[in-house]
């Protein structure tokens, strides 16, 4: 295979997602033959505002998915799958009004989405309110499966503990003190909270957390509280950063490691680990990096994205590929029956193939258990991302990953 290109240039990335869109958008402007009704699904995603990256991915690889679990057909028996595209603009409030549309005006039986943890976190009570399934993908906030979680609410996409229990593998050892960087909501915080508690017993403690707007650039402040909480502690210090867009790796142009502190962080999409080639030997824990699983999905994905978009697949389209494997495995199951309450009774417990290997929905909180990856940062001139290579897979029963909800 031929070194895959870093970036696809944005033209054919626009053509390519409308190629993997046409087969099941056409018949939209049409109805549906009686005898098959159109199963219709809403993807809901942050298209515009600083997560638009992460929404294309997560569009493209749900198509993906789809295609996969279908052996191409798009179909379960003889009912067409039908996928509407909303824009969830990174707002709260429009996430709540696109779902409501969807479910409403639209029709859709099931609903996948959002982007944004802040979006998702608006939109769980709709889902209550019409009774329909709402897959959460890649929205991380423990919250979503925990305290805010309804009935009818599953995710695919991990969620802030098994980010911060991975990552205090990685990184938890004794001696070692570390400052948090995070985005101040839902996502960032939920985060901090759940690596605080994983740390316990490693050695490790968190002595400080910095919080900042989702829009900053400057990081000057931030960091100069950060360098204060640690330069004078006696062991290794750490930086760890947890954020979402922008790059707040700007922290390591201050040279914190005048004071001997380290910056870390977990995985994050092919531009962002532009900026950990910097940082070569910063550990961390991933949610996929697409080098990492070996399994026959993933090299599906893989092969087929090189063929498609002369890239690897990211750290996104990966989940959004396992939502689409997961409900397509799921309307199997129930012979295309999109009934919510079978469903619910077929989706708690079930476990599937991915391009991360094998999830499973537990039963009480709906959150798929799923591997995570240790990393090692290198920088390889042949890569325009610091390459973040493979420590080991941790296995989701490896992973302490309390129930939060109150079901």
């Amino acid at each position: 295979m031929k070194r895959p290109l870093p970036f696809p240039p944005t033209s054919r990335l626009a053509v390519a997602i409308a190629s993997l869109a046409l087969t099941s958008l056409v018949g939209l402007g049409a109805p549906a033959p009686a005898f098959a009704k159109d199963i219709r699904i809403a993807h809901i995603s942050d298209q515009t505002g600083p997560l638009e990256a992460y929404a294309k991915q997560t569009q493209i690889g749900l198509m993906l998915g789809l295609e996969y679990a279908t052996g191409g057909t798009m179909k379960i028996g003889d009912r067409k799958i039908v996928v509407l595209q909303r824009d969830s603009q990174t707002k709260p409030d429009v996430g709540r009004s696109q779902l409501a549309a969807a479910f409403g005006d639209d029709k859709v039986d099931i609903a996948i989405g959002p982007t944004s943890s802040g979006t998702a976190l608006a939109m769980l009570p709709v889902a209550e309110e019409y009774k329909k399934i709402l897959l959460v993908e890649p929205a991380v906030a423990d919250s979503i499966t925990g305290d805010k979680w309804n009935r009818y609410i599953f995710r695919t996409g991990r969620n802030s503990t098994q980010d911060a229990v991975s990552n205090a593998v990685a990184i938890g050892k004794p001696n070692t003190y570390i400052a948090t960087l995070a985005q101040d909501y839902a996502f960032g915080k939920d985060f901090v909270a759940a690596f605080k508690e994983a740390l316990a017993g490693t050695g490790a403690q968190i002595v400080h957390e910095e919080y900042a707007p989702q829009q900053t650039n400057d990081f000057t402040a931030p960091a100069e509280r950060l360098f204060n909480a640690l330069k004078d502690r006696k062991g290794r210090k750490v930086i760890f950063i947890i954020w979402a867009g922008g790059n707040p790796f700007k922290i390591a142009d201050l040279n914190p490691g005048r004071y001997g502190i380290e910056v870390a962080s977990g995985g994050n999409i092919l531009p962002a680990l532009a900026a950990y080639k910097a940082l070569p030997g910063m550990e961390g824990a991933t949610y996929y990096y697409y080098e990492h699983p070996k399994n026959k999905v993933n090299q599906w994905l893989v092969a087929e994205h090189q063929k498609r978009f002369k890239s690897p697949p990211d750290f996104f389209t990966a989940g959004g590929m396992s939502a689409g494997i997961a409900i397509v495995e799921a309307l199997k199951k129930t012979n295309g029956d999109t009934g919510t309450d079978k469903l619910i009774k077929t989706m708690e417990g079930m476990s599937f193939e991915t391009p991360k290997g094998k999830m499973t929905f537990r039963k009480d909180d709906h959150q798929a258990m799923q591997s995570m990856y240790h990393f090692k940062i290198k920088a390889d001139p042949a890569f325009a991302w610091g390459v973040p290579e493979l420590v080991r897979e941790i296995k989701p029963e490896e992973m302490d990953v309390p129930i939060k909800n109150k079901r």
